[in-house]
């Protein structure tokens, strides 16, 4: 099995930063052998890919468009963690934001954490 469990979300006032954390536990794979990515919802709204990073050490990146420049995903193999930066925040990214993992066509998701972004 594969858990993931998200944490660092919150209330932050517009142009502030949140880091989000997403730690990963695997019976199954390594660590390395998963895409990772970060997801958000926010109310009314499907969900939609905020940021991915490739499996293995080569690290390679893609945002969403919105995000792009603002926020910034990395992972740490040794720590089984991947992080969301999120800088110059706004009210449009208020949304429970869920990590995500892809491994052998299989996908997995954490509960997700709440980010409000509001003065």
């Amino acid at each position: 099995q594969v858990q993931l469990v998200e944490s660092g979300g919150g209330l932050v006032q517009p142009g502030g930063s949140l880091r989000l954390s997403c730690a990963a536990s695997t019976s199954i794979f390594s660590i390395l052998s998963m895409a990772m990515g970060w997801y958000r919802q926010a109310p009314g709204k499907e969900r939609e890919l905020v940021a991915t990073i490739t499996s293995g050490t080569g690290h390679s990146t893609d945002y969403a468009g919105s995000v792009k420049g603002r926020f910034t995903i990395s992972r740490d193999n040794g720590k089984n963690t991947v992080y969301l930066q999120m800088n110059n925040l706004k009210p449009e990214d208020t949304a429970v934001y869920y990590c995500n993992a892809k491994a052998y066509g299989m996908d997995y998701w954490g509960k997700g954490t709440l980010v409000t972004v509001s003065s």
